[in-house]
């Protein structure tokens, strides 16, 4: 061959890492281990526990490449020879399990090589599969005979995964759905989070409960510093909320809901910078029966013996119109106000109507709210509601104090 072919790949330095070693100062080495720390020139000055230091270290091999990341290649050819080639093509293709993409800047041939020069290429590909990828470099080209000649080389490395996310869902009495996502961080460094939100979907507006109010100003739950350390877990909270136009059909919405999905960008030792976002997260919504019953409002606590209101909302969550009686049982510790087998009327499908009752407790403590029954005059079938929820009933005297 006429020319040589070098492909590299273009890494920022590494900080060093500076394993800690530690000791309570009524330890046999007092603050030996301590002061080693300090004198120690790569560690960084007033945080010696931490595991970076201020030094940094070359890259000495081709190193982990990890999903969402960008992959930069330094490409050259060099003509070896001492005779001109001419009409140079140099192609760089990268194939992973599903599918080839080109990486060249430029598809256009070199109309000639002279000796000891060399033709340069950098690319660059944010990694979106997992898995085993294949950079296949191409170069063809004509001696001064009119000979055709070509030849590739490959270079295989793996995708790794830089984080596992984890989800959770959980359906409150309202029709508010809160998603909790564990993200954990299983490279070998720390990673910077610059920014974890979610994305809903059509049917929810999302509100984020990851920050708290100092002094009238949002503050990360996690701190100033929202460094993840290797192997380490952060937890994240969103309550979704649905929107106007749907928040009447999501008390009857049954099967599988799309919620949106998880935005996650984070940086690396000096800045490299990763992106990855979830698929669409899906929740089983639950399943409420031909009638659900959910609470508006009732009061944290009352007074022992004194009537308060609370206020419950009935969808109708089957595909027929239903005739409701409204019946109203006492227990030992709660005791209803008003009558009792009520007509509520008609209720169509898919449709809700508001109930104020009102309701008194003749114990003191943590008391469930029991006792409502539905009654189906058409199919003449009951449905039975207790420990719709709990409410705190203290004495007077105790509530006033």
């Amino acid at each position: 061959y006429f020319l040589f072919f070098a492909v590299m790949r273009l890494t920022k330095p590494t900080l060093f890492t500076n394993i800690p070693v530690t000791c309570e100062e009524r330890d046999l080495p007092g603050n030996l281990f301590n002061q080693l720390m300090k004198d120690d020139p790569s560690t960084v000055k007033g945080a010696e526990t931490l595991m970076l230091g201020e030094m940094l270290t070359l890259p000495q091999n081709f190193g982990n490449i990890f999903l969402g990341e960008t992959f930069s290649s330094y490409i050259s050819v060099h003509n070896d020879s001492n005779q001109v080639v001419k009409d140079i093509l140099v192609k760089a293709d990268l194939q992973t399990s599903s599918q080839r993409l080109n990486l060249s800047a430029s598809s256009a041939a070199v109309a000639e090589l002279k000796p000891d020069c060399c033709i340069d290429d950098v690319i660059h590909h944010e990694v979106k599969e997992i898995g085993t990828h294949i950079l296949v470099c191409a170069v063809s080209y004509t001696t001064q005979t009119g000979e055709k000649m070509y030849f590739r080389k490959f270079f295989k490395f793996q995708v790794l995964k830089p984080l596992d996310v984890k989800t959770k869902f959980y359906n409150a009495e309202t029709d508010e759905v809160f998603l909790e996502a564990q993200i954990q961080n299983i490279t070998t460094s720390p990673m910077f989070m610059e920014k974890v939100s979610l994305e809903p979907s059509m049917m929810y507006n999302v509100a984020e409960l990851n920050t708290v109010d100092k002094a009238g100003e949002s503050e990360s739950t996690f701190g100033s510093r929202t460094y993840l350390q290797p192997m380490d877990t952060r937890q994240y909270l969103y309550c979704l909320k649905p929107k106007q136009e749907f928040a009447e059909k999501a008390g009857v919405i049954k099967g599988v809901t799309v919620i949106g999905k998880l935005d996650i960008v984070w940086k690396t030792n000096l800045g490299e910078r990763g992106r990855l976002q979830t698929s669409q997260l899906q929740r089983m919504a639950p399943g409420y029966g031909d009638v659900r019953l959910s609470l508006e409002t009732i009061p944290d606590t009352v007074n022992l013996e004194e009537p308060f209101d609370i206020t419950c909302k009935i969808t109708n969550c089957s595909e027929r119109t239903m005739d409701l009686v409204l019946e109203m049982c006492n227990t030992n510790s709660i005791h209803w106000c008003g009558v009792s087998g009520r007509q509520l009327g008609k209720l169509h499908p898919s449709s809700s109507l508001h109930l104020a009752l009102t309701l008194l407790s003749s114990v003191q403590g943590l008391q469930s709210v029991s006792g409502l029954r539905l009654t189906d005059t058409f199919l003449k079938r009951t449905y039975e509601y207790d420990d719709i929820a709990q409410v705190c009933v203290v004495s007077s005297e105790v509530k006033q104090s």
